[in-house]
């Protein structure tokens, strides 16, 4: 899911035979976190008989397992042979305070946990130890692309926190990806929605980790020559993070003098504007904020699932949309009738009518989805959903400093940057006044500084007797405030229920520092937030 609306996988879960149906202790309240894998031979078997049944084989284990639990009848689930490595809890009071403490319980609760974990003292033979798994790999009898390496002491990881994007005590040991060699056969140039030309080498089809690539990123015009990649070149391939094929090396002593040097071209491949290339940066850039291509990538970011998610509205309408000229911005989406879509190819009436609708819904999206679609360089969605919750709206965010957006925990220089070069620009405020004038909700319904709560960071740590924890969660958030799974110095109150965790000790500790935290109970929250016990 998105953070807010998902699948319900619970039935399949309870036919992975390493998820137990019973714990064989009471424990008041148990969240764990665990990754779902399809071991090797699982997988062979499964793609064995996908082919003999003349169906389409996966193309790795991870795909696999997440179409199998994904599956709507449980039944095929279970004939998967999926298995489930837990590696964290959430809320769980009573819990160890060492996260390999933790780890040790769920295997005394029945859970699985990584047999190869390890607990050092000293970082070095951490690294050593991951080394010495990376010559494993291919022995286990599933895929695995690295190590994480992680602050034991779960007190310690609260103090330190998370980004948007990862938790700041832990790490990944990545290992070297499978590589195999191919031939460039071309060097094209594609158009990103911010400008930006990227170099794609088209290789000779070749086997790689379970797929057959037949493309791979070249990254910029440096990555290039630092390599010296040239067309018609031998080259070693692999995947970065075992997904993005990218080309690692040319094999130079295969050149027979044919090879041909690539030179990034001096005009956009699709309008045929100047190209340029900021002092400090890679990236070369067109120039012409009206580039179709720019334009077409940048709509098709916009309507994706994790933006406004307007189905329906594929890369091929919006191609067409941008020939017909009725496209010029993502706020002339909000201008299209009927007729300006049925004619268009695959587009009857019947689905130009539900197009529309899935655009007049879109009109509504929370503000956290409006700007992540927006495309503001360096803001992804966790960001977006931070920013939202922080300002509730559009007007108020374009208001805000550079000093002020990295006065925010989450949002570092870089996306602070990011925001301000995109709300400086007219073309793109005259952008977001059209969205606004075409009806696209552009702050949150109830803005968090109007509310009684705005603003207040709220832990909640063991069982509440009068409500769960997801009722409390929205109580405060109607309220203006948000919940967090860390206690911290921008803590406000810790809701203190039965059996809590180790968030009180750290809570009790910084108020001992001197640090303004309201520790309360569950009446004295009831009353806070102007609710009554059931």
């Amino acid at each position: 899911g998105d953070g807010e609306v998902g699948e319900d996988v619970t039935a399949n879960l309870r036919t992975i035979h390493t998820v137990p149906l019973k714990l064989p202790e009471p424990v008041p309240l148990l969240e764990v976190r665990g990754e779902v894998y399809m071991p090797k031979r699982a997988f062979a078997a499964l793609n064995e008989a996908q082919e003999e049944a003349g169906g389409r084989p996966f193309a790795n284990p991870r795909n696999a397992a997440a179409g199998s639990l994904r599956q709507l009848d449980p039944a095929v689930t279970a004939g998967r042979r999926l298995g489930l490595f837990c590696y964290a809890v959430g809320e769980a009071p009573g819990a160890p305070s060492t996260h390999h403490d933790v780890l040790t319980w769920l295997e005394r609760l029945g859970f699985t946990v990584t047999p190869g974990r390890r607990l050092f003292d000293r970082l070095e033979e951490a690294v050593a130890y991951c080394q010495a798994m990376e010559a494993k790999r291919f022995d286990l009898p599933y895929a695995i692309d690295g190590m994480v390496i992680k602050v034991d002491d779960l007190g310690q990881q609260e103090r330190l926190g998370a980004t948007a994007k990862s938790p700041r005590w832990a790490v990944a040991y990545k290992f070297p990806a499978v590589e195999a060699t191919t031939r460039v056969e071309d060097i094209i140039v594609r158009v990103g929605r911010t400008g930006v030309l990227t170099p794609t080498a088209v290789l000779e089809p070749v086997e790689l980790a379970g797929t057959t690539v037949s493309r791979a990123t070249l990254h910029n015009e440096d990555y290039i020559r630092e390599k010296d990649i040239r067309v018609g070149d031998l080259v070693r391939v692999h995947k970065a993070g075992e997904i993005i094929p990218e080309v690692v090396e040319v094999v130079f002593d295969r050149r027979n003098g044919t090879e041909r040097e690539f030179n990034m071209p001096r005009t956009c491949p699709e309008c045929g504007s100047p190209v340029s290339r900021a002092e400090g940066e890679v990236a070369v850039r067109c120039t012409s904020l009206a580039c179709p291509a720019r334009l077409r990538e940048g709509l098709i970011h916009f309507v994706s699932r994790g933006a406004m998610d307007i189905r329906g509205l594929g890369p091929a309408v919006i191609n067409q949309l941008v020939a017909a000229d009725l496209v010029h911005d993502v706020s002339d989406l909000y201008a299209l009738k009927k007729e300006d879509l049925v004619g268009l190819e695959r587009l009857a009436d019947k689905s130009a009518d539900n197009l529309l609708t899935a655009i007049e819904r879109s009109r509504h999206n929370p503000l956290h989805r409006l700007l992540f679609a927006l495309g503001i360089r360096y803001v992804g969605a966790g960001a977006a959903r931070v920013l939202a919750e922080r300002f509730g709206s559009l007007e108020a965010l374009m208001k805000a400093s550079f000093d002020e957006l990295t006065a925010i925990p989450e949002i570092g220089p870089k996306i602070a940057a990011g925001i301000v070069a995109f709300f400086a620009s007219e073309q793109n405020r005259a952008v977001l006044a059209k969205l606004q004038e075409r009806g696209v909700r552009t702050a949150d319904e109830r803005s968090p500084r109007d509310l009684p709560l705005a603003g207040r960071v709220f832990v909640l740590t063991g069982a509440l007797t009068s409500l769960s924890r997801e009722e409390a969660a929205e109580l405060i958030a109607a309220r203006g405030g948000k919940v967090s799974s860390s206690v911290g110095k921008s803590t406000d109150y810790v809701v203190v229920g039965d059996k809590p965790g180790s968030k009180l000790t750290r809570a009790e500790q910084l108020v001992g520092e001197g640090a303004p935290i309201h520790i309360i109970d569950e009446a004295a929250f009831l009353a806070l937030v102007g609710a009554r016990p059931e």
